[in-house]
């Protein structure tokens, strides 16, 4: 069990870092398209759908391990004011309710996914993308969140146990 959990810990990190690499290379390309612009230079035709589509792909790769070190956003407003087993409960339901909202996502998407496979359909904007690209990274990163909240949901952590000051750090 423990060579399955390195394995995920390791993929879940290098998603990170892929998330990381991917942010900062939209970055660097919309820094080169203004500065080709203000220069009177020509930009590259492939910037612009490029970096929406890294925008989309950075959000997925990086939300299991922002779930994991707890640096997602979520509302405590409510539950910071509950007795402790009333929290625990609330808790509870909100990860199941997370669970069952990913996993259905997740199934959804890979539907999408598969269909774009077989159909070969294109994404037609200043170039042609396969449109499987877009789907790729989303089915894995919606079920390794539904890892995640199972992990909240038996105890292996608890999205609620930092204080408003630790989130804030992070």
């Amino acid at each position: 069990m423990e060579f399955v959990a390195k394995i995920y810990n390791a993929i879940l990190n290098g998603m990170a870092k892929l998330s990381g690499i991917l942010i900062f290379s939209a970055f660097a390309m919309i820094v080169i398209d203004v500065l080709m612009r203000i220069s009177g230079l020509e930009p590259f035709i492939f910037i612009m759908t490029t970096i929406e589509y890294i925008f989309l792909w950075f959000t997925m790769l990086a939300a299991p391990y922002l779930l994991r070190i707890k640096g997602h956003v979520f509302i405590d407003a409510v539950t910071q004011f509950l007795p402790p087993n009333i929290k625990s409960a609330v808790a509870k339901l909100v990860y199941v309710l997370c669970i069952a909202g990913c996993c259905i996502y997740g199934y959804q998407l890979t539907g999408l996914l598969v269909e774009a496979l077989q159909s070969g359909e294109l994404d037609m904007r200043t170039y042609e993308v396969p449109i499987w690209l877009l789907f790729i990274p989303m089915p894995l990163c919606f079920f390794m969140c539904v890892i995640e909240f199972l992990r909240y949901l038996f105890g292996f952590d608890d999205m609620y146990s930092q204080s408003i000051q630790e989130r804030e750090n992070v």
